[in-house]
């Protein structure tokens, strides 16, 4: 921040130091009883001193203003360092070369000077087409235009420079969260592997122990619901430990409510809706009857399957979409006619990982006349079952 203040404040000084140099020029060349710079050469440099302070803003206007200003201040009788004012017009003219890249505004304000300085060269020298001549003529106006032309390269290299670091720092990021994201994956993976697949097999253990048992105890029968029960919550919170790490960014809302889920579920078809599709819905299943990776599940399911809809689908032909229940679950269709959709990417990928995570069922597919997706996920119940 102080760096940048500190910048900020030497522009504004360099921008005004024609104006705080100007005034001493003319002093200088003051001699009480000799010579004294007139009053409408002072008007005329301190006019073109102001311009330059709004140089950076206006830089096109501000040069040709200059170089105009130079010319009946080339043409009065100066003396002595006074006569290094009109000269501002060449600093006006390199500064707004280097602001613009419009062929056509850099030939206006090269031109202006140009004839600044030919007047002034034309009515300061008796034989004007001398040799010499044309070389001070060359010198003064390409001067400031090579000048221009090349801080106007070196601007641009910097900007390229600044450009291409930002792009390296977006590449890292992203390499970065691209590692991140592998080592969560792993780490859902191995947990799955490790501690899932027991706690699967001791619901399953507890199953086989209620029907082995003839006439058990109450007491046991009791024991038994609690520990299938305890076991089946342990499931399900290792389920939501599983989607926070396969993806961060649902961390904060993997645990979405049931009563949620039919906003989001409208919200989506709304949004389809108003990208101009037709969307026959019919959502008549209960979400409560998900757990809560269930729920969220569902709602990606239907989230993804209409936002390729909007990417392939044809606008002019009706979308299906059915969330209904069925075999103690809950099964989802999205159908879209007219041309079928690309080839499968990340989004169906994605949706296969998830519903496999919960234990559903998932086709994704191409039909005669379109594009289907069928997901089946299943109930608390037939869960806890497993």
């Amino acid at each position: 921040m102080t760096e940048t203040v500190l910048r900020r404040d030497l522009r504004l000084l360099l921008r005004c130091a024609p104006l705080a140099l100007v005034p001493p020029l003319l002093l200088a060349s003051t001699f009480p009883g000799e010579y004294r710079v007139p009053l409408g050469y002072w008007s005329l440099s301190l006019a073109a001193a102001l311009l330059m302070v709004v140089g950076a803003r206006w830089p096109v206007p501000v040069s040709v203003a200059v170089s105009a200003l130079a010319i009946p201040l080339f043409t009065a009788d100066a003396w002595g360092v006074a006569g290094l004012v009109p000269y501002l017009g060449a600093v006006a003219c390199a500064e707004a070369v280097m602001r613009t890249h419009s062929r056509w505004q850099v030939a206006l304000v090269t031109g202006c000077w140009a004839a600044a300085v030919l007047i002034d060269l034309w009515f300061g020298y008796s034989d004007f087409w001398r040799p010499a001549t044309a070389l001070e003529s060359i010198a003064y106006i390409g001067l400031p235009l090579l000048l221009g032309l090349y801080l106007r390269a070196q601007s641009d290299l910097a900007e390229k420079f600044r450009l291409e670091a930002v792009a390296a720092e977006s590449r890292r990021a992203a390499a970065e969260l691209h590692t991140r994201t592998a080592e969560r994956s792993a780490m859902a993976r191995e947990l799955h592997d490790l501690v899932a697949h027991h706690i699967a097999s001791i619901l399953l253990r507890i199953e086989v122990a209620r029907h082995v048992l003839a006439d058990p105890d109450p007491r046991v029968v009791a024991v038994l619901d609690d520990v299938h029960d305890t076991a089946a919550d342990a499931l399900a919170d290792i389920r939501r430990l599983l989607v926070a790490l396969r993806d961060p960014t649902l961390g904060g809302v993997a645990l979405v409510e049931s009563d949620a889920v039919p906003l989001e579920l409208a919200a989506a078809v709304d949004r389809a809706r108003a990208a101009g599709f037709d969307i026959d819905a019919d959502i008549s299943a209960d979400p409560g009857d998900l757990d809560a990776i269930g729920r969220l599940t569902l709602l990606r399911v239907v989230q993804e399957s209409l936002t390729n809809v909007m990417k392939h689908a044809d606008r002019t032909a009706p979308v299906e979409l059915a969330v209904t229940h069925r075999d103690g679950g809950i099964a989802v269709r999205v159908r879209s006619a007219g041309r079928a959709a690309a080839a499968p990417g990340h989004g169906i990928v994605g949706m296969r990982e998830r519903v496999d995570l919960v234990g559903g069922v998932l086709n994704v597919g191409p039909t005669e006349d379109g594009w289907t997706v069928e997901a089946w996920l299943p109930g608390i119940r037939v869960e806890v079952s497993r």
